[in-house]
């Protein structure tokens, strides 16, 4: 089993809130939109990282991280974007690529609106974490917290990291 903690969105901010929330994981995943190469720092001094570039994500962080994960961990085929869209709205490009790859769990970011939806239609989990950092229109920040083991993702949990205009 591994316990996943799983973020976007941060646009460089660097919480002790996301960094507390991150702590017990065995791995991080970030979905794009990093902001800066501090935060995989303090992400990476906590657990495995693992995340693709977003649209703000600048050279740096494109040299690190692919636009694209496919991986399988804990019998569980995963595909890590940052643009993908929704159930029943993915754009063509990701309709097409999600029934080739056919993964159990498809995750992104951008939105910035927290979303958990069993997709139907592809058989998979669909997760956007919604956004950790200060930047854009949401109102609460979160991540999200889950396990995987023998190919099911169990025991998710949203965390409230509080408003994002709280943060100054």
């Amino acid at each position: 089993m591994k316990r996943i903690g799983l973020l976007s969105d941060t646009h460089g901010l660097v919480d002790p809130l996301i960094l507390k929330a991150m702590a017990q994981v065995d791995e991080i995943w970030h979905a794009g939109d990093i902001g800066n190469v501090r935060v995989i720092e303090h992400l990476s001094a906590i657990a495995r990282v693992r995340a693709v570039y977003g649209n703000i994500d600048d050279r740096e962080i494109r040299k690190m991280f692919p636009a694209d994960q496919i991986f399988t961990v804990e019998g569980m085929k995963i595909w890590m974007t940052h643009i993908g869209g929704y159930p029943g709205r993915y754009p063509p490009a990701i309709r097409e690529r999600l029934r080739r790859e056919k993964p159990g769990l498809f995750i992104c970011g951008h939105s910035h609106i927290l979303k958990v939806q069993f997709d139907r239609e592809n058989d998979l989990l669909h997760i956007n974490p919604g956004a950790a950092g200060k930047h854009g229109l949401h109102n609460m920040r979160t991540v999200v917290r889950f396990n995987i083991s023998e190919g099911r993702v169990s025991d998710l949990e949203v965390v409230e990291l509080g408003l994002r205009g709280d943060l100054s």
